[in-house]
């Protein structure tokens, strides 16, 4: 992830270098090489951010890239608000590689699960929880035509069944996801107080201000520029549904070009189902070809 921006650019080896210093643990070899603990998101959330903030340094560097709002999904939205510079990339690093760690413990693998749902007007659905008859959560909503759901492993299953019949008579998929711990749903409930705990530590860090211009996971709109508001959304969006279709028309109502910057490109088709094409950046090649 972000190697080639990495080989090439100063300011994306600078990130690298900030972030591994705040962690002492090597995030170039952990992203560019096969490394088995990117298998668990304690290590996946700092590595992730790291790549995304070096690539998208390395884009305002070396072409002038400024942007005036900013979104994440899910992990990303402390990638955006790192972007937006209302949350320290030293701080932010060690925030997530705590976050991650208090998922990892509250589930341990393989006893939780994910599904991505995808139908016709399903992200659209006023699917509660209660439709499910068991403890299994919507844990994103992605697009007008897909979410995910999130709980017990066996959970899921009797969920995923259920709503297999009840989409019969539509096109549809039920995808696994391969994940470690059941993002977004109530299981993860119970580290909400140790992971506030951690941000009330280092609240004043953070420039509250700067995260009006990032759109909250939680609420669906804009990030209120206040610290205590702050710390609730990032607290709450541990166990809450990723909002994303409301935060992708947010953005969209207030912008005329969207980057979609990252190692991957999992957003470009969520804002197509919305009727917005954007631009995903993946790789130096962009720069090399101009940014349109």
């Amino acid at each position: 992830m972000a190697r080639d921006f990495h080989a090439r650019f100063a300011a994306a080896r600078d990130v690298f270098a900030e972030a591994s210093d705040a962690l002492d643990l090597d995030l170039a070899a952990l992203c560019f090489e096969q490394d088995p603990r990117l298998e668990h998101t304690e290590f996946t959330q700092p590595a992730l951010l790291t790549a995304e903030l070096a690539m998208f340094r390395a884009l305002q560097h070396e072409v002038g890239l400024a942007a005036d709002c900013f979104g994440g999904h899910s992990l990303g939205e402390y990638t955006a608000l790192c972007a937006a510079g209302a949350l320290p990339l030293a701080v932010a690093v060690r925030l997530v590689r705590h976050r991650g760690a208090l998922m990892q413990r509250a589930v341990p693998v393989g006893e939780g699960a994910m599904t991505a749902v995808i139908a016709p007007g399903i992200g659209s659905d006023d699917l509660g929880a209660e439709r499910f008859e068991v403890p299994v959560d919507v844990a994103n909503r992605n697009s007008p035509n897909q979410l995910v759901i999130s709980g017990s492993a066996a959970g899921v299953a009797i969920a995923s069944g259920r709503l297999g019949q009840r989409l019969r008579d539509v096109e549809h998929q039920l995808v696994p996801l391969e994940v470690s711990a059941p993002f977004h749903s109530r299981l993860m409930q119970p580290i909400e107080p140790a992971f506030r705990a951690q941000l009330e530590a280092v609240g004043d860090r953070l420039t509250p201000a700067r995260a009006a211009a990032v759109t909250s996971n939680f609420t669906g709109t804009w990030h209120q520029p206040a610290l205590p508001a702050l710390l609730d959304a990032l607290t709450r969006q541990i166990s809450g549904t990723v909002e994303w279709v409301a935060n992708m028309r947010v953005l969209a109502s207030a912008s005329d070009r969207i980057y979609e910057i990252g190692p991957g490109r999992p957003l470009r088709g969520f804002f197509k189902a919305l009727g917005h094409d954007i631009t995903s950046v993946l790789t130096v090649k962009a720069i090399e070809k101009g940014l349109p």
